[in-house]
C-alpha cells in the first residue's frame, strides 16, 4: 500500500470568464520511506495538489488516500497520517514556541509529548527559544516554529511546501539534516521547491507539473541520465548575441549554454569573439536537474 496515492486527480475553479482547471487528471503513488519531489513552475498547480492532501481544499474528481485513509471520507485518519509545513508563516501570537507545540499535540490527541518536543526544539534549533513569545521570532525561525508543529504528533507523511523559501542557509542545513534523518528513520517525506539543487540531492523519485498535469514521473537519476546535453558556462561582459538569446540560461555575468560536443563549444565560442565580447571563467559541467527542469517545460511547452 503506498503512502500517498493520488488518483485521477482534477480541480476546476469558478472564474470570471469561466472555468479555470488547475489540476487535470493528476495521478501518481508515492511509496513508504520515500523522498519525493513534486517540481514546477508558478500555477503548475502544487499548491493546489498538496491543498486537497491536506484537506483544505475539495478535489472536483479523483480521489486522494493516506495510507489507505480518503482524505474527504475518512478524513479524521488521513490527517493524523500527515504533517504539512505550509508556505506561509502561520502563528499565533499570544503563545510561546514551547506552548505552541503543546497545544498542537492537543489538537492530534497526544498527551505526556514534552519529551519529544525537547527533541524537536533540539534538532531544528530552537531550544533556546522554547519560552520565546511567537510575535519575538525572526521569519527564520517562525518557519522552524512551523517544521516542528508539522511534527509534534510524530507523522508518517511529512509534506514540505517550499519549506527553505526565504531562509538562511544555516536553517537550510538544519532542517535537511533533519528531515533526512526521519526519511531514514522509514518517514515520507514529499517536497515542493524552487530549490532544484535541493531537489536533486534529496529526492529519489520527481514528478513534474505543467498547467495541472504530470508531465514528467521519474527516478532523480534517470532524468539526469536522460539529459541530451552538457552545459557551457562562462562570465560574459557584454550583451549576450541575439542569436543565444532562446536557448541560454542568463543570470546576471554567468551565461549557460547547452552543449552536445567540442564542435558546438567552439561554435558558441567563436561568435562570442566575431562580436567582440571576451568570456571568463569557462567550465563545461553535466546537465543537473535545473537544466533537465527547463528542457522539460520547455518541451511539453513546444506540444
Amino acid at each position: 500500500m503506498p503512502a500517498v496515492s493520488f488518483q485521477s486527480v482534477s480541480k476546476t475553479y469558478a472564474a470570471g470568464r469561466g472555468a479555470f482547471k488547475a489540476l487535470d487528471g493528476v495521478s501518481f503513488d508515492i511509496e513508504e520511506g520515500e523522498f519525493f519531489g513534486l517540481l514546477g513552475p508558478n500555477g503548475a498547480g502544487k499548491t493546489t495538489l498538496i491543498s486537497i492532501l491536506a484537506g483544505l481544499v475539495r478535489a472536483t474528481s479523483g480521489s486522494v488516500r493516506v495510507h489507505g485513509h480518503d482524505v474527504q471520507a475518512d478524513y479524521a485518519d488521513a490527517r493524523r497520517k500527515l504533517g504539512v509545513v505550509p508556505q506561509e508563516l502561520v502563528f499565533d501570537p499570544f503563545f510561546t514556541v514551547r506552548e505552541a507545540l503543546r497545544i498542537q499535540s492537543g489538537y492530534f490527541g497526544v498527551r505526556n509529548n514534552d519529551a519529544w518536543i525537547d527533541e524537536l526544539l533540539e534538532s531544528l534549533g530552537l531550544a533556546d527559544k522554547a519560552k520565546a513569545n511567537m510575535r519575538q521570532l525572526s521569519g527564520g525561525m517562525k518557519r522552524r516554529v512551523l517544521v516542528a508543529q508539522a511534527l509534534v504528533h510524530r507523522p508518517p507523511v511529512i509534506v514540505l511546501d517550499e519549506p527553505t523559501a526565504g531562509v538562511d542557509v544555516e536553517l537550510r542545513q538544519t532542517l535537511w539534516q533533519f528531515i533526512a534523518r526521519l526519511n531514514k528513520q522509514g518517514h515520507t517525506v514529499l517536497l515542493t521547491t524552487h530549490y532544484l539543487e535541493e531537489a536533486e540531492a534529496l529526492c529519489g523519485r520527481i514528478a513534474m507539473l505543467k498547467q495541472g498535469r504530470v508531465v514528467a514521473l521519474e527516478r532523480t537519476s534517470d532524468l539526469l541520465k536522460a539529459a541530451s546535453s552538457n552545459v557551457l558556462r562562462f562570465k560574459l561582459d557584454g550583451a549576450l548575441p541575439a542569436e543565444f538569446e532562446n536557448k541560454a540560461r542568463v543570470t546576471g555575468r554567468i551565461v549557460q549554454l547547452p552543449a552536445h560536443d567540442a564542435h558546438e563549444i567552439e561554435q558558441y565560442l567563436a561568435v562570442i569573439r566575431e562580436a567582440g565580447l571576451s568570456v571568463e571563467d569557462v567550465e563545461v559541467r553535466k546537465a543537473d536537474l535545473e537544466d533537465v527542469f527547463l528542457d522539460v517545460m520547455a518541451e511539453k511547452a513546444a506540444v
